[in-house]
């Protein structure tokens, strides 16, 4: 394609073209037909990198130590209690200490200010791993699982987002809107407590972007009208990580008539599929999911557990595309 990213960061997909966006998609898959074949691409050996981890993770922390293993790199992970980042040391000196023993810097935790300002002192590439406005990362592997089912060119496909706006919808507006992937928000809309709307700026960027590319971007409160035609629904837990728990008594009594349910899936089209970037709270088999359903009687949450096993479902696909899209990440920026 003859586009170079060497040296770009990785901070909002905003800040990458439509041409772009798809360059690092037919790299991941390129990536995973490499390793599904067992082919070595040890390509950025000798390169090390650091995964600043401010919340934890299963996904994101295996896609980024595995994908930088296979590219041959040396991986370093620090956990918030193994960095004095924002505590002892200002987050524009660790980046400028890190960014003389590192190749590349991710970050993972709360305020996009804090992956921008590493980005700003860093001198090396600084990937976003997720942040409370942004999970660009997810909405390139949710992009790529729907490839694989729908072909490459999605334009005029549909995703429907189910429940209230939070980094993953925010990032999944901003993809569809470069990609020409017409998305719909179903969830609350009524000025009521607690619920969350997208920022104007953002809203009326990914709608400038959608004008050129020919995506329809909307909200609704209407399941049916959302839902209809949807190639994809897509769904979040409702109280985010390192949010209060005292949150689950409204989330759930906000959120629930949102719940992706069998009845929902039968209003999009007969080959639908089911995303979620995970963990879901599907069953009561976890800690959080029993205590839910002990205080409020709720067993499944954002989906029922019939939908996410069900033949539709793609979030084991989904969660492995993490790999595959991260690992073309680090490669396009360090090469």
């Amino acid at each position: 394609m003859g586009l170079n990213l060497s040296g770009k960061h990785f901070l909002t997909l905003l800040d990458f073209s439509t041409e772009e966006i798809n360059y690092l998609l037919d790299l991941a898959r390129d990536f995973k037909n490499l390793k599904r074949c067992g082919v070595p691409h040890r390509w950025l050996e000798g390169k090390n990198i650091v995964l600043l981890f401010e919340k934890t993770s299963t996904r994101t922390r295996c896609a980024f130590e595995v994908g930088g293993m296979d590219l041959g790199m040396g991986v370093t992970y620090l956990d918030p209690g193994s960095s004095q980042m924002g505590k002892k040391e200002s987050i524009e000196d660790t980046a400028r200490v890190l960014g003389r023993m590192y190749d590349g810097i991710e970050y993972r935790g709360f305020e996009q200010s804090v992956v921008e300002d590493l980005a700003n002192n860093a001198g090396v590439p600084v990937w976003n791993g997720l942040t409370a406005q942004f999970h660009p990362t997810q909405a390139l592997a949710d992009v790529l699982t729907m490839q694989e089912e729908f072909g490459q060119d999605l334009r005029g496909r549909k995703l429907v987002f189910f429940g209230q706006v939070g980094n993953t919808a925010s990032s999944l507006l901003v993809i569809c809107a470069k990609l020409g992937i017409n998305f719909t928000q179903v969830g609350p809309q009524a000025d009521v407590p607690g619920n969350r709307t997208y920022p104007t700026e953002l809203w009326e960027k990914c709608q400038e972007i959608a004008a050129k590319t020919g995506a329809i971007l909307s909200v609704t409160d209407n399941i049916a009208e959302g839902v209809a035609d949807a190639d994809a629904v897509y769904t979040d837990v409702w109280v985010g990580m390192g949010q209060p728990a005292e949150l689950w008594k409204d989330r759930i009594a906000l959120l629930a008539p949102y719940r992706v349910t069998e009845e929902v899936m039968a209003m999009a089209k007969p080959d639908a599929i089911f995303l979620h970037c995970l963990p879901s709270f599907h069953d009561t088999n976890t800690t959080i999911g029993a205590e839910i359903a002990e205080q409020f009687g709720v067993t499944e949450m954002e989906v029922e557990d019939a939908v996410f096993e069900s033949d539709a479902s793609r979030v084991f696909q989904e969660a492995e595309n993490r790999m595959h899209t991260i690992k073309a990440v680090m490669y396009a920026t360090l090469k």
